[in-house]
């Protein structure tokens, strides 16, 4: 019994962190298939590159509010249950999971960062809001959203030992930590070759291809 309450909110989260959020902006916008734009990737910052803050904007605060519902409404339907914390941050993990590796999607998602910072601002407060601070100051510095991401996931873990988090909260930042990796392995090969975008910047359009030269006139038959 004690098993079934951590896979609906595995389920849960993970259906829930599954909807498109990117996609369905960017369509309802009139823009097109978001995925035929920039990365390709259905996040935030991809959104970004079609020029439209607000709907950027729009996709980051819907993309981070899919883990926190997930979170909050796995610990409300817990009941008091002594296990509370983990079934929030099952469901959260999963939610960022589905974010990644949406079902309706052919499993082909988003890189999970907004997501992943919803989940830290809801499930562990304070952490959340100075791993914010982190990736902002990051991305500030450097202009590259995706190594902000990855500063920031990757510190969590250290800033959740120093402020004396549990070993499972702690242990759920490390396995998040390496999923964050995961899914920015592109970016990090484009970050070693200095091919990585900044932030806002759009990608450039591959060249079309150069017709081949008429032969001049008076070769011509």
């Amino acid at each position: 019994m004690l098993v079934l309450p951590f896979v609906l909110a595995a389920i849960g989260g993970y259906l829930l962190g599954s909807i498109p959020f990117g996609l369905v902006i960017v369509r309802a916008a009139g823009l097109g298939d978001i995925r035929t734009i920039g990365s390709g990737n259905i996040g935030a910052t991809n959104v970004l590159r079609t020029g439209r803050r607000d709907l950027a904007l729009a996709t980051l605060a819907l993309d981070a509010g899919k883990a926190a519902i997930a979170l909050l409404l796995a610990r409300w339907l817990s009941g008091g249950s002594p296990y509370e914390i983990e079934l929030g941050l099952t469901a959260g993990a999963f939610a960022f999971l589905g974010h990644c590796y949406p079902v309706w999607l052919k499993f082909r998602g988003g890189k999970g960062v907004a997501t992943y910072f919803g989940l830290l601002l809801f499930g562990m407060p304070p952490l959340g809001v100075v791993v914010g601070v982190v990736w902002l100051a990051m991305a500030m510095m450097f202009r590259y959203s995706s190594l902000a991401s990855l500063i920031a996931a990757g510190v969590a873990p250290v800033l959740a030992l120093i402020g004396g988090y549990s070993g499972t909260e702690t242990a759920f930042l490390v396995a998040l930590a390496l999923l964050v990796v995961w899914t920015h392995r592109a970016n990090i090969s484009r970050l070693l070759a200095g091919a990585e975008p900044k932030i806002g910047e759009k990608k450039e359009a591959p060249a079309s291809p150069t017709p081949p030269a008429e032969p001049p006139a008076s070769a011509q038959p």
